[in-house]
């Protein structure tokens, strides 16, 4: 269907093709599953001329996904294709060609590698270890972890138990341009960083490095619930839900785009250990989900928000 005619449905088109069992063992084993991220102003013709530009190249499209934005008139298209040997350059510049004619921002990637993940933490343990744990049970296969960074030394014990890098890196006022040097210098062959409750602001200049490719995590007591005791505040305030949020991190503190949330329900019988005990397995659990949409190319940044596809 053309663009204009999911539109007018006003809902989310998910198409799954078929595609034989033999060949899609095949494929999956050997991992040559790509996506094709589209978006733009909606016109006629879009999503056609995206799937015959990918089976023109020999592959097969297995998952499509569309949503348009009636208000803004504006078009975003997530496919998964498997593929053998295509000509990749070819493609890749005949798809410059076609999003040039539809004026839209393209994201091809073949996923012929691992992303390559540098994680910074500071005192608070629960996102690492969820973060290692699943990593080390091969349930995070699009990624390796290359390093873990810190500003203090309590949890270089958690990265040695999974043989991870651990540098300490203190931080100053004083010292904060020099330091955060020498962390781009150890994230420099890195692809994505995700702050496990890094509990330090960085600097514009760091955040520039990394656009849409740093993740953060943070209760979701914010703005009404500011300062170093947010549970405590909200336990005073007799709030009835908390939350977490995980979003892109950009200069705009805490306000960057939202890549997944989750709530949990409390009463008044939630000490404030509980709910600190509720709020980090949620935590654990959004950042999870967050890196996971990320690493598997399910999210399109438009404006202060994300356009996140189903899994």
């Amino acid at each position: 269907p053309s663009s204009s005619f999911v539109q007018q449905l006003g809902f989310t088109l998910i198409v799954t093709l078929p595609i034989t069992s033999a060949t899609r063992m095949a494929l999956f084993s050997r991992g040559r599953i790509g996506t094709l991220r589209v978006f733009g102003p909606d016109s006629d013709g879009i999503i056609a001329a995206c799937s015959d530009l990918i089976g023109k190249h020999g592959c097969n499209i297995v998952k499509s996904e569309t949503w348009s934005d009636q208000k803004e008139n504006m078009f975003f298209n997530r496919l998964a294709f498997t593929y053998d040997q295509p000509d990749k350059v070819a493609c890749q510049q005949e798809l410059t060609e076609i999003c040039k004619d539809f004026h839209l921002e393209n994201r091809l990637n073949w996923r012929d590698r691992k992303k390559k993940v540098g994680i910074m933490v500071s005192k608070y343990d629960h996102c690492l270890w969820e973060l290692l744990l699943r990593h080390s049970a091969h349930e995070l296969p699009e990624m390796d972890i290359e390093l873990v960074i810190s500003n203090h030394p309590d949890l270089q014990s958690v990265a040695e138990t999974f043989h991870v890098p651990y540098h300490v890196i203190p931080i100053t006022q004083e010292t904060k341009a020099e330091q955060e040097a020498r962390q781009l210098e150890l994230l420099k062959n890195v692809d994505v960083v995700v702050l496990a409750r890094y509990m330090q602001v960085l600097s514009g200049s760091f955040l520039r490095q990394f656009p849409e490719n740093i993740i953060n995590i943070h209760h979701s007591f914010l703005p009404a619930f500011m300062g170093g005791r947010p549970y405590q505040a909200a336990h005073e305030r007799g709030v009835k839900l908390i939350g977490a949020t995980a979003h892109y991190a950009t200069e705009d503190l805490d306000e960057g785009p939202i890549i997944s949330q989750d709530v949990i329900s409390v009463t008044h019988r939630d000490e404030v250990k509980d709910m600190m005990r509720k709020g980090r397995i949620l935590e654990r659990n959004v950042l999870l989900k967050a890196l996971e949409a990320h690493l598997d190319d399910r999210v399109i940044v438009h404006k202060n928000r994300c356009i996140v596809f189903g899994d």
